[in-house]
């Protein structure tokens, strides 16, 4: 039984485990600029998108906000930093503390509402947070404006570059993929399953569902604030319009195209979606080149990345709505039984 509940069941899967990791971890040895720079951007969207799954998919609350509580990471990381001088190790518990927190309070209408009510409560997140950022104390916060922040200090190492960066997100997300992988198997992670299957029968358990979402809302807020905090220092400038509705829709739409309740389906729909992502920017010059009418503010390389992106999540909620994770699942169960077709 131990066996069968253990994440590595074979000598082979824990080889590729490891093998995966070595591999993981010396990527800045053969890669550098924009694609490093991407996968940093890879890692911190996968914290994000990990969070929500722990809401979404796994608890059944649906969220519009995962980039507000980003930005309150954001921000609160820029205020301790820039002017109380905190170092990144303490910045990032605050941070992830703050966006948990404020999490509670857009998750308490959660125990009246739910569905298409619960998703517009968690949408006024995403107005109300960059209001305040905006228009309270802009003369701290930077209002409209950028706000710069101090590179990362680990005694004399200055972490200001994106190889630097890299072994600080990457190690983050790999713990933070670890603790959500395993949350499912605890009593915890159960109680989250069965009120997404049926609150009213989970209620009937004797689970206490006010508790259970807020939980949920708790953690998934913690990883976005984690994901905001670590955006700050990757970007060492932050602003209000980086953390807008479209990038909540984002990723919602990274968790739809990898599969919702599933780890492994977080991690590959981010990486899909951000590649694909780069695959249109990269594209999108070569279209504008051919056909010079389509160039300009509204051409090529501004609308094809959205375009794209809403006919993947279209496809996907047709032809494939549980994901690729359960696509994944299909080719590996037919692996193992070939040449029998069951």
């Amino acid at each position: 039984y131990s066996q069968d509940m253990a994440i590595c069941r074979t000598r082979l899967q824990w080889g590729i485990l490891i093998g995966g990791l070595v591999l993981l971890f010396t990527i800045p040895l053969f890669t550098s600029g924009r694609y490093l720079n991407m996968i940093n951007l890879i890692g911190i969207s996968v914290i994000a998108v990990l969070g929500l799954n722990i809401l979404t998919g796994y608890c059944g609350q649906i969220s519009l906000g995962q980039a507000a509580f980003m930005a309150v990471g954001a921000y609160v990381t820029m205020l301790l930093a820039r002017y109380l001088d905190f170092p990144f190790w303490a910045t990032l518990p605050c941070a992830a503390l703050a966006s948990g927190l404020i999490g509670l309070i857009f998750g308490l209408p959660s125990l009246r509402v739910k569905g298409f009510y619960l998703a517009m409560s968690t949408l006024a997140a995403q107005f109300i947070i960059p209001w305040l950022i905006v228009n309270v104390k802009p003369e701290i916060t930077g209002g409209v404006n950028p706000m710069s922040i101090p590179a990362i200090k680990l005694g004399s190492i200055l972490i200001n570059s994106d190889e630097s960066i890299f072994y600080i997100i990457i190690p983050l997300a790999v713990v933070l993929t670890f603790f959500a992988r395993n949350l499912y198997r605890t009593r915890v992670g159960r109680a989250f399953i069965a009120i997404r299957d049926n609150d009213l029968a989970a209620e009937l358990m004797g689970i206490n569902l006010f508790r259970y979402k807020l939980l949920a809302f708790f953690i998934c807020s913690v990883y976005a604030g984690i994901a905001g905090c670590l955006w700050a220092y990757w970007l060492r400038s932050i602003s209000y319009d980086q953390f807008t509705l479209l990038n909540s829709i984002w990723y919602l739409g990274m968790l739809i195209v990898g599969g919702m309740g599933s780890t492994s389906g977080a991690i590959m729909g981010t990486v899909v979606v951000r590649l694909l992502d780069l695959l249109v920017k990269l594209i999108g010059p070569l279209i504008e080149n051919v056909f010079p009418a389509l160039s300009g503010a509204w051409g090529a390389t501004a609308t094809l990345g959205p375009l794209t992106f809403g006919l993947v999540i279209m496809i996907f909620i047709i032809f494939e709505p549980r994901g690729l994770a359960h696509r994944w699942e299909v080719m590996k169960h037919a692996y193992r039984l070939w040449p029998f077709s069951h």
